[in-house]
């Protein structure tokens, strides 16, 4: 989507520019952050790595509750969607949660002022949403508010990578670090570029397509973490498309690990209530230990 170019939405003596060819291909930083570090010590602990995703907001009186709740269960890291009107990346469960929070009244300022406001966390919480709320809110700034509500990553998922550079300096001068996304259709010459520029782990889409949940797991799920896992140590995970525990089991076969939002987000919106989501958190992750 193309962000409307206003007064507004630019940090002061801040120019919005195309990446270079340099900018794309530099190396990762020697040094790695909070959520890089926490997966790779998990996974190489021999632990495969589980990702549920909430939307903030949603359940309105619950959802901090609900984050505390899949720490407890196993994840080794949550996913917290800020709901944004548009979601182009998001299908029909996701798009209902954003809706009702929306409708209560959330807002980025507001789901950031409850998270740190929420008891501190054993795992890292990562940010996912669009890049309309990044460039209106400015760069800094947004990445100011993330680190401040206690968030250590951002997945900005309609960002090409060839325009990630005055974003990528302000999260990395906040400690927040840009999750990227490689899709099935990335020509294997461009995933090292993805990967470049990557901070906590490589986000292998499962599928073409919208999240949603699937009768069964498409076989470019496995195929993106095979392809990702030939370039890469960091840890690699697959999303889009992984709805129970014998298909995420299925993913860790390849992957490092697996990111599941509208299942979780389903158990939420059938039951109205959190429990089922979390005992359903628990049950992906008794299947990866079982692996």
């Amino acid at each position: 989507m193309e962000p409307a170019a206003t007064a507004s939405t630019a940090d002061e003596g801040e120019i919005v520019t195309t990446q270079t060819e340099a900018d794309v291909t530099a190396q990762r930083p020697s040094h790695h952050g909070r959520l890089e570090s926490h997966l790779r010590a998990r996974r190489d602990e021999g632990r495969k790595l589980l990702v549920p995703y909430i939307t903030a907001g949603y359940p309105a009186d619950d959802w901090t509750v609900l984050v505390e709740g899949l720490a407890t269960a196993g994840a080794d890291a949550i996913e917290i969607g800020i709901p944004f009107s548009d979601p182009v990346m998001d299908g029909p469960t996701i798009q209902e949660s954003s809706t009702l929070a929306l409708e209560d009244g959330i807002t980025p300022e507001s789901a950031f002022a409850r998270l740190g406001e929420a008891p501190a966390l054993p795992v890292p919480l990562v940010a996912m949403t669009y890049y309309n709320i990044c460039y209106r809110m400015g760069h800094r700034r947004f990445a100011n508010a993330l680190n401040n509500a206690g968030i250590c990553a951002a997945i900005l998922p309609d960002l090409p990578l060839e325009e990630l550079a005055p974003w990528s300096r302000a999260a990395d001068a906040a400690d927040i670090e840009t999750v990227l996304l490689a899709a099935p259709t990335a020509p294997d010459d461009r995933l090292p570029s993805i990967i470049g520029q990557s901070r906590g782990f490589v986000y292998g889409v499962g599928l073409v397509g919208i999240t949603g949940e699937r009768q069964e797991l498409a076989a470019s799920a496995t195929e993106m973490a095979r392809r990702l896992k030939e370039v890469t140590d960091m840890p690699v995970l697959v999303g889009v498309g992984v709805s129970n525990p014998e298909q995420a089991a299925e993913v860790v076969q390849v992957a490092d690990g697996v990111i599941v939002g509208s299942a979780v987000i389903r158990k939420i919106l059938d039951s109205g209530s959190i429990e089922p989501a979390i005992e359903f958190v628990a049950s992906l992750r008794a299947a990866l230990d079982g692996h």
